[in-house]
């Protein structure tokens, strides 16, 4: 199988790629378009800032390629971020893959929200295996509101969209690779789809 980390400059890519080693599976870092095209399978990370990490994807071609990827796509943290319409930081217009804007968590809660937190009404074949409300690790300032894309559900000063998904492209705002059995279980079930 023909694993992609699409490589542009924003990502958490070593413990992306140590996690699919741990599954016995050579996850190949590139933003060679035409290789990520041909992947069975594509991982679109992203740690940083929004509007620095879009202009990246800019100026790479990447904003135009991954719209029209026909494998399983799973975008990770800000990479989930950047699949969305559109995102408050940095007034940033995303790829519009998934119809929900990215807004910022208010003062009236700790910012970023970080550490282990849990998802809740699962909905997807990502979540084979996994349990209602398993607790999964998180680092971010802004969310995905909650939406009929929605996959998964956790709550901090509201509840959002920890993950979503729409035809063949799939996101999650926490990090799997970071997340322990349960993690590596959701990884491992993205292979399957």
């Amino acid at each position: 199988m023909k694993i992609i980390i699409i490589d542009y400059g924003a990502g958490n890519i070593k413990s992306i790629q140590f996690a699919f080693k741990r599954l016995g599976f050579e996850a190949v870092l590139s933003h060679n378009i035409d290789e990520i095209k041909a992947a069975d399978k594509v991982i679109f990370p992203g740690v940083g800032e929004a509007s620095s990490a879009m202009k990246m994807l800019q100026q790479s071609g990447l904003d135009a390629v991954i719209p029209t990827l026909k494998q399983p796509v799973l975008g990770i943290c800000l990479g989930m971020q950047l699949m969305c319409n559109f995102s408050e930081e940095g007034n940033t217009k995303g790829l519009g893959i998934f119809d929900v804007a990215i807004k910022r968590f208010s003062s009236a809660v700790k910012v970023p929200q970080m550490g282990w937190n849990v998802i809740s009404n699962l909905k997807s074949d990502l979540f084979t295996g996994i349990k209602e409300n398993e607790f999964m690790y998180l680092v971010h300032s802004f969310y995905a509101e909650d939406c009929t894309e929605a996959i998964a559900t956790t709550n901090y000063e509201r509840p959002y969209a920890s993950a979503l998904r729409k035809d063949n492209f799939y996101g999650v705002q926490f990090h799997p690779e970071k997340s322990g059995v349960e993690g590596s279980k959701i990884l491992e079930n993205f292979l399957r789809l």
